[in-house]
């Protein structure tokens, strides 16, 4: 292995065995160490990945050239790769949780707190923070269950939500914003104004309008049972919702995409799913592989 992937595999703390002992077999090892052992509270305000890669593009034209200024230059070099490896690997990773299509997954937070992703969402936050900065960013839906005693902020674009230990679900789809707290109480900040959620109620926004809904009666969100269920919700979105959960494409054909819908679909078996938002609206639909077309009988 060459010097630069040496220094790089350092800087990463990703050495095996045998390459830790080719590491201190270079010359420039004592620097190297000397320079990681001062700088351990050193924090850049630089564009240390550019540094970085700067770093890794002189060693190698310096190894071609073997210039007597190359020892010296390593050391800077050195110094500002270690600052990069110190500042990034102890302040700026985020763990992001993505779902593509069709998929969920589970996700524990450093409180221990649980979060159910549904399709086609995703999911940020930063571990090394956490205990100052309890921010998870959300874009799609999410079930929270919230550690007893546990409070963190979700953040969305269309508004935030704070956790006062409890159970909650979260929807932040275009132009779809909902919360639902099962248990315990949620704040629900939106236009800077808050509204507190106990068990049963529900926040939600469509097309940019509070809407009112009834009390929810359920325990759990529908989809954590792989079912879909809506009530009272426009017939695009239960479309939406439909294609993330299937990875297909529907086309509506003289549909009034806007109107109210109640009802749900299993997660389960595509068919079935089918009839039961056709049905309803007395409509037929022909499947092509991933592309359906829904159409009035």
């Amino acid at each position: 292995m060459n010097r630069e992937d040496l220094i790089s595999k350092w800087l990463d703390n990703n050495l095996n065995p045998q390459e830790l002992e080719a590491f201190k077999k270079l010359e420039d090892y004592d620097d190297l160490i000397r320079l990681n052992n001062g700088l351990q509270n050193f924090k850049p305000e630089y564009n240390t990945k550019i540094e970085l890669n700067n770093l890794m593009s002189s060693i190698k034209k310096e190894q071609r050239t073997q210039q007597s200024w190359f020892k010296p230059f390593l050391k800077i070099a050195a110094l500002l790769a270690i600052c990069f490896s110190i500042y990034y690997y102890t302040t700026t990773i985020d763990t992001t949780v993505t779902t593509q299509l069709a998929q969920k997954t589970e996700v524990s937070l450093p409180d221990t707190s649980s979060v159910s992703l549904n399709a086609k969402s995703y999911l940020v936050y930063n571990k090394k923070s956490w205990h100052n900065n309890r921010t998870v960013t959300l874009k799609g839906e999410a079930f929270f269950k919230v550690a007893k005693g546990s409070s963190f902020n979700v953040v969305t674009d269309t508004g935030k939500v704070t956790v006062y230990g409890t159970e909650f679900n979260v929807i932040q789809r275009h132009n779809y914003f909902e919360v639902i707290c099962y248990e315990g109480l949620v704040g629900v900040t939106y236009n800077s104004q808050e509204t507190k959620l106990k068990p049963g109620d529900s926040f939600l926004i469509l097309d940019g309008k509070i809407i009112a809904k009834e009390k929810e009666t359920r325990q759990s969100p529908s989809w954590l049972n792989n079912e879909s269920e809506f009530k009272s919700i426009p017939f695009k979105q239960v479309i939406k919702e439909f294609e993330r959960q299937y990875d297909v494409a529907i086309t509506l054909k003289d549909i009034d995409s806007t109107k109210l819908f109640t009802g749900k679909f299993t997660h389960n078996d595509i068919d079935i799913a089918l009839k039961s938002i056709a049905v309803p609206l007395n409509l037929m639909y022909l499947k092509d592989n991933k592309s359906i077309v829904l159409k009035r009988e």
